[in-house]
């Protein structure tokens, strides 16, 4: 062998030691790229965190709640959440018979089924927050002014205006009547439901919806000073500027700004600009613009309640584990913009497009037809959990919190949108001012845990599930917790695409 065969292997040994040694290294540091590592001070400045996104919940229309079902479901989600008030449409509808005309055209008023409505809610601690609407047929300008949806609500004018004071005066005088001024006083009165699109055909739309918000405000304080009354309940985060300018200018009683958005409107919808916004960031972001507009305005401490919103509902996604997360992400950028948020809605009972036909067909509510909890329930049941004080932490996908009892409670989530592919995320928490080696519970929603649409698809997916299916999709899919200790003060999980898990390290031991 020459010289140069002689130093050619010695090289090709050299480099082949250098590769057996620098493989191992590629890999760990690989892995480390992929390891996201979060610093959690539990004694960093923190502020008050009420629990703006759980204390109202939409639900379909108000004859639904009559149903033993409904409220069934009412029952389950307030055991997880405790909300406190729900809205729904519809309850001057005819199916509830609260006006008619007799033989002579004179006004007839029946609240019998209103009662049954309000009195079913309150049994079960929860209150209204009263939508008012839409039209009785014989008291609207055109009873051919028919909704789409399966239940036809009409959503025409008034006929006459000063019958439709009468309507609104009969009927806060009945409630407070029956439940004392003590409780009414308690509720909202929101007038309307997105006047801006469909759900109202006044000419011209704006013009017409202010003249009936002023009608309906005003007879509303005319029974008690102390009832509450907001708008414009717009679709689209539409409206709430020329609203409160139109109140001021005329002294028209105002208490609270409602309006909705969705994850899945279109910027140009929600902000009139053709901009490339995430659907992730977009609630959030409406929510600012009209907080915006309510401090610009002549009443820049009223109180704002998004009266309905949802994560955006592509594949299916709102059956899915991507709502946790979703959620999560839109409590953690929403916090201090806006005093309440209503998901719609709590139920799949819900008739928009008429009965549903199967359990999991992406529709709004946290519990599917049967009273079978989806991912979105437990979801709801792990951000319950999180304290009163939002400690700062400027992660984009965690929340860390305190309870009273010192308990620190974290939501950390991995978020991949139904439309992309994400990856399997490894996530160090290194925390700080808590002790070595505590003990934290862990509590997980994702593709292996709480996954009720699994669950049913290994039943066979069927379409009228049995109420033992029912049980034991809901059993099956139950929290359960599980206890380790901090390695030190630092905590390894590995969260797959849109998994979300609570951390809790309790205090005051």
């Amino acid at each position: 062998m020459n010289d140069a065969s002689i130093i050619n292997v010695n090289m090709r040994s050299v480099i082949f030691a250098a590769a057996i040694w620098l493989v191992p290294q590629y890999f760990a540091s690989s892995a480390a790229a992929q390891t996201q590592t979060i610093d959690v001070d539990a004694a960093a400045p923190a502020h008050p965190f009420p629990h703006f996104w759980e204390q109202v919940f939409g639900s379909g229309r108000a004859i639904l709640a009559l149903r033993e079902d409904y409220r069934n479901d009412l029952r389950a989600v307030k055991s997880v959440t405790d909300f406190s008030y729900v809205r729904f449409h519809a309850i001057f509808h005819d199916e509830v018979g609260v006006y008619n005309e007799d033989e002579h055209g004179e006004p007839v008023y029946n609240f019998a089924y209103v009662d049954e409505i309000y009195d079913g809610l309150l049994k079960n601690g929860v209150r209204p927050l009263v939508e008012i609407g839409f039209m009785p047929k014989k008291l609207s300008f055109n009873p051919d002014a028919l909704h789409p949806f399966w239940y036809k609500q009409n959503v025409s004018p008034p006929k006459d205006m000063d019958r439709w004071d009468a309507l609104i005066s009969h009927f806060g005088k009945h409630l407070v009547e029956r439940y004392g001024i003590d409780e009414v006083a308690k509720w909202y009165f929101e007038v309307w439901n997105e006047p801006n699109i469909d759900f109202w055909n006044g000419i011209p739309r704006q013009e017409s919806y202010f003249e009936l918000y002023d009608h309906t405000a005003r007879a509303l304080k005319a029974v008690n000073t102390r009832l509450r009354v907001g708008g414009p309940a717009t679709a689209a985060a539409a409206w709430v500027g020329d609203f409160l300018k139109y109140t001021a200018d005329n002294h028209v009683p105002v208490d609270f700004v409602t309006s909705h958005g969705y994850a899945d409107d279109t910027p140009e919808n929600l902000f009139g600009t053709h901009e490339d916004i995430p659907m992730d960031d977009r609630v959030c972001r409406a929510i600012a613009k009209v907080r915006n507009e309510i401090h610009s305005s002549a009443y820049p401490a009223l109180p704002l309640f998004w009266t309905e919103w949802n994560v955006q509902g592509m594949k299916e996604s709102r059956d899915t584990s991507f709502v946790g997360p979703a959620l999560a992400n839109t409590v953690r950028q929403c916090d201090g913009l806006v005093d309440e948020m209503s998901f719609w809605t709590f139920s799949d009972v819900f008739e928009e497009g008429g009965p549903i036909p199967v359990p999991f067909e992406g529709h709004f509510g946290l519990r599917a037809k049967g009273g079978i909890n989806k991912p979105s329930y437990y979801d709801f049941a792990l951000l319950h959990k999180l304290g009163d004080q939002r400690v700062a932490n400027s992660a984009s996908n965690l929340l860390v919190t305190k309870r009273s009892d010192g308990t620190v409670a974290v939501a950390l989530w991995n978020l991949v949108d139904p439309d992309k592919t994400g990856a399997t995320q490894t996530i160090r928490l290194n925390f700080s001012h808590v002790h070595a080696n505590d003990p934290v519970t862990l509590s997980w929603v994702d593709n292996e845990h709480s996954n009720t649409l699994a669950v049913y698809k290994s039943l066979g997916s069927p379409q009228y599930p049995t109420e033992e299916q029912d049980a034991k999709m809901n059993a099956a899919t139950r929290i359960t917790p599980e206890t380790k200790h901090l390695d030190g003060t630092h905590l390894d999980l590995t969260l797959e695409p849109n998994a979300l898990v609570l951390i809790e390290i309790p205090g005051n031991r």
